[in-house]
């Protein structure tokens, strides 16, 4: 019986479904929840309707004096459960909704409890860069890990030795994959621009992927406060070339419109400002006026609202890539073979 039921599985691995792998069999989805905290709930949706799933109900419950209470409406027990919830703004009570919610699920017996987290908040204080710092990106490891969470999925950490603050599996996907499908398919040819030297080795990634036959290019920079920055040159040739500045998160844009006057003034033609996570501060405004920027594209890691009379705002689903890697964790296949499929797969 039980090599019949594999047999049963090895076939619906290998069935189609126009450009969707069917891997979950009824058995699979008998055992599987997948949740949506409240500031996923659009992409959570969008990722259940690719896997062919339903989204299992929660209740959820802001109390009048700001406590956070959370437990699943159906029994979770013996479930390997995914939890979407992006820990973005706000990020103390999206963080905290996420904690009681893996606790709610870990006291219910569920087998396996997986955090998925497109944006992981206090990402960026991974160091201590001066004394009497925190590093509250391993603090908010410690928790998710004390909550319950037996694995995390995340997109571009911000920097990926944040893996190592967990000692459960971490799964950090690389967005040049994302940008890498889009662009592809565009009839420009383009420089990936690094903002900083830190983001180099993403920006050459993404180049490889677009098969390039340039070099990147790197804005000099150097730090001078909290999103506050100062732009010493660009490294690289970009005269009469099209652009992508690539990052993984915009937050204020300052920085970035900074590096976008200085590419034009480098004589690059057609400037695309591309990053995985956009948080927008400070509004997407100065980007919408900016007459040097042509197109600003960004992921749904984070719950943008009010975009829609934005002309130059490109928002890029992250659905059916998570939905892969969901795919994949379940039935215990490679994150590469997921970027393989996904690259090569038109839009």
């Amino acid at each position: 019986m039980s090599e019949n039921k594999k047999l049963i599985k090895i076939k619906n691995i290998n069935e189609r479904k126009g450009n969707k792998m069917i891997t979950l069999t009824k058995e699979d989805k008998d055992k599987i929840r997948v949740f949506a905290g409240t500031s996923s709930e659009k992409l959570a949706e969008k990722i259940v309707k690719y896997l062919d799933m339903d989204l299992s109900a929660a209740e959820i419950v802001k109390f009048a004096d700001g406590e956070t209470f959370a437990k699943a409406k159906k029994s979770v027990r013996g479930c390997k459960v995914f939890i979407i919830q992006s820990t973005s703004k706000p990020v103390n009570e999206s963080l905290m909704e996420l904690l009681v919610f893996i606790d709610a699920i870990k006291r219910s017996s569920a087998k396996e409890i997986i955090a998925v987290i497109p944006y992981y908040g206090y990402a960026r204080q991974d160091r201590k860069a001066a004394g009497r710092q925190p590093i509250s990106a391993r603090l908010v490891a410690d928790l998710l890990q004390t909550a319950g969470a037996s694995k995390i999925i995340a997109i571009d950490l911000h920097n990926p030795s944040i893996q190592g603050f967990f000692n459960i599996p971490v799964d950090d996907l690389r967005g040049q994959f994302i940008f890498g499908k889009e662009l592809k398919n565009r009839k420009d040819k383009f420089v990936i621009v690094s903002p900083d030297h830190g983001g180099a080795v993403r920006a050459r990634q993404l180049s490889e992927l677009l098969q390039s036959d340039d070099e990147i290019a790197i804005i000099d920079k150097r730090r001078t406060g909290p999103n506050k920055s100062e732009i010493m040159g660009v490294l690289g040739n970009v005269a009469d070339k099209n652009v992508v500045i690539y990052d993984d998160i915009i937050d204020t844009g300052g920085t970035i419109l900074h590096a976008v006057e200085a590419l034009k003034e480098q004589g690059a033609k057609k400037i695309i400002v591309a990053a995985t996570h956009g948080l927008f501060s400070k509004g997407f405004d100065m980007f919408e006026n900016d007459s040097n920027v042509t197109e600003v594209i960004v992921t749904d890691s984070t719950n943008l609202k009010n975009t829609q009379n934005y002309k130059k705002l490109r928002i890029l689903s992250l659905d059916e890539f998570l939905g892969k890697v969901i795919e994949a964790n379940i039935n215990k296949t490679s994150i590469t073979e997921v970027y393989n499929d996904y690259i090569r797969q038109k839009k």
